[in-house]
């Protein structure tokens, strides 16, 4: 089964890269992230016509979350219980006996101490829920754009300052407090070490410069990671005319089956 979870920013501007994308790569599901129009406005057709379907939560010019899935899937929540804010930063599915969480984090470096209050006050919330998927024994993964770099090593040399909201301390605790759970961030349980960056900035030339971050996870639970297969950030899409500043991280996960012969 392949995942992928990929901020496309704005999905309109940049449908004929994904569709061209979702032909090529063909996965069995995408989270998207940012895709900065009205749930009314989505391109849900094209879409369909790809051979997807389609749960959207949107907002108008901002924010924005929708999961593409090929076969039978339910919404089971369009929002992330326990967060207040009433910005379209999640939608909930469940597919082929897992539930996947797409996810749109704040970035947390606006609106002063009370926007990063509100990032950390998302990542409470989503701890939380993950917390009750695993005492209900529920397959899953939380997938999306984090805004968090986790570690040093994901965050290219000069590429932030220490007090940005991505590499806070605060931020990086939360995210370790996910993992202390019992969650496995995909791409470290496979690459341990090295860079692999899932997102270069418009400004500065970074692509050129190859100055990333990482800020795209997929985090899973422990069933799904006996099940991981691979993980890899698509870095050619960066390269592609007009993209998105983020490229699409995709995950492989065994058959079941498989994983208990």
């Amino acid at each position: 089964m392949k995942l992928a979870t990929w901020n496309v920013n704005s999905v309109r501007q940049r449908l004929d890269l994904v569709l061209d994308w979702l032909k090529r790569e063909q996965p069995d599901v995408l989270m998207m992230q940012e895709i900065k129009c009205e749930t009314d406005q989505f391109p849900k057709a094209a879409f369909e016509d790809a051979g997807y379907g389609c749960a959207v939560v949107g907002q108008k010019s901002y924010n924005g979350v929708a999961t593409l899935v090929r076969g039978d899937f339910s919404v089971t929540t369009d929002h992330l219980p326990g967060f207040s804010d009433p910005a379209a930063r999640y939608v909930e599915v469940r597919t082929q006996d897992m539930v996947l969480g797409n996810l749109y984090l704040p970035n947390g470096n606006s609106g002063g101490e009370q926007g990063y209050a509100t990032k950390l006050e998302f990542l409470n919330a989503l701890t939380a829920r993950a917390r009750l998927l695993l005492a209900e024994e529920t397959d899953f993964a939380l997938a999306g754009d984090y805004n968090i770099c986790p570690a040093p090593i994901d965050c290219a040399p000069g590429a932030l300052g220490p007090e940005d909201a991505l590499v806070r301390p605060q931020s990086r605790a939360a995210y370790r407090r996910l993992l202390w759970l019992g969650l496995t961030d995909a791409l470290r349980a496979l690459h341990p070490t090295g860079a692999a960056y899932t997102f270069w900035d418009y400004q500065a030339r970074t692509w050129e410069r190859d100055c990333g971050l990482r800020i795209d996870h997929m985090l899973l639970s422990p069933r799904l990671a006996e099940r991981l297969q691979s993980a890899e950030p698509d870095r050619n899409e960066r390269a592609m005319p007009r993209p998105s500043d983020h490229v699409p991280f995709i995950v492989t996960l065994k058959d079941p089956a498989k994983t208990n012969a």
